[in-house]
């Protein structure tokens, strides 16, 4: 049976270098299918407790939940928005953690963050590998690639061969 890798890009940016590399990564697993989600796809209010008793939790928070326990690998890539999540994602993660606190289903993860920037996205990344056990989470690996413009090439992928071998040595480490 295929195993499914479930992806998706931590930012509503439509050309989101997150999502590129997360495609990417998936795509160096063999025998997998490979769903890529949008997280403009899943836009709701704004989470509060008093929305959430007012009008339940909405059912894309439900579809998205969902869509986490389909996976046998869910694959993120952070975009760093002031030091930490998106608010595109955080407010997803937000309403899907108040469907079950074990928000990831105990399933495992790589997690990726990159950025133009030479910290590739490191803070966000550290916040995510910290917090995401606590969520049911099960943290195989994470990556973080700089300077995403000097290193990424939509074409070829990474193009700086020794972050190419580090993020296919984590791939490779992943047993699905």
């Amino acid at each position: 049976m295929t195993k499914k890798i479930l992806v998706f890009g931590a930012s509503s940016s439509k050309n989101s270098i997150n999502k590129q590399l997360a495609t990417y990564t998936a795509n160096q697993f063999k025998n997998v299918s490979v769903e890529i989600l949008d997280l403009n796809d899943y836009e709701m209010p704004i989470f509060s407790i008093d929305k959430e008793k007012e009008n339940g939790i909405p059912q894309l928070a439900h579809d998205f939940y969902a869509k986490l326990g389909s996976a046998d690998l869910i694959l993120i890539s952070f975009a760093e928005h002031n030091g930490a999540y998106s608010t595109a994602f955080k407010n997803i993660f937000d309403w899907a953690s108040r469907i079950n606190g074990k928000t990831f289903q105990e399933k495992p993860m790589l997690l990726l963050a990159t950025s133009p920037g030479a910290r590739g996205g490191s803070s966000v990344l550290e916040i995510a590998k910290n917090r995401f056990p606590f969520q049911g989470g099960i943290v195989k690996g994470s990556f973080s690639l700089p300077s995403f413009n000097d290193n990424f090439d939509s074409e070829k992928g990474i193009t700086n061969k020794e972050l190419k071998n580090q993020l296919l040595e984590i791939v490779n480490s992943i047993e699905l």
